[in-house]
């Protein structure tokens, strides 16, 4: 990537996402044939665009967003282009409001403003799952590989509740 902007950073883009597991959102960007390198944070995983293009990262966060729809949760998408920071939210596949970059990113982990201003790169970054290269039948042995993680830890926690399995 060739440096661009008065600031002489290149262009980046990441979709901020309260997903948990990081395979899951990968399947699904995999599925769309959404080139992300998707990163675990303690605040959701991160969706780190390859591609910054015109148009190309929120392509990203409507496919994203069209996923969560199901969950009815929003993403942001922040963008640094030309040393410029714009955020904005998405909702089931649209934009629906500008956001101010700032206060988009506070109370992010460091490494997201790291990521957006050439300071880290997500080789540096500990879980990193990528869409790229993933076909179709192995993202959807990703997506089912979660999807039965999610049921038998549902199962634990409803063993585990108050009076679970408790004689009567």
């Amino acid at each position: 990537m060739s440096p661009d902007g008065p600031e002489g950073l290149a262009p980046a883009a990441v979709v901020l996402t309260q997903v948990v597991i990081p395979e899951a959102l990968a399947a699904a960007c995999a599925l769309d044939k959404t080139p992300v390198d998707v990163v675990p944070t303690e605040i959701g995983c991160v969706a780190v665009c390859r591609s910054t293009g015109d148009g190309a990262p929120e392509a990203a966060a409507g496919v994203i967003s069209s996923a969560l729809s199901r969950t009815d949760t929003p993403v942001v998408l922040v963008v640094q282009r030309d040393g410029r920071m714009s955020a904005s939210l998405w909702h089931r596949g649209s934009e629906t409001k500008q956001l101010s970059a700032v206060l988009a990113l506070d109370g992010t982990p460091p490494e997201i403003e790291g990521l957006l201003l050439g300071q880290v790169t997500v080789a540096d970054l500990p879980g990193v799952v990528t869409s790229v290269g993933v076909g179709r039948l192995r993202a959807l042995r990703m997506a089912a590989g979660v999807a039965k993680a999610n049921r038998r830890a549902r199962r634990a926690r409803a063993d585990q509740a108050p009076g679970a399995g408790a004689d009567s």
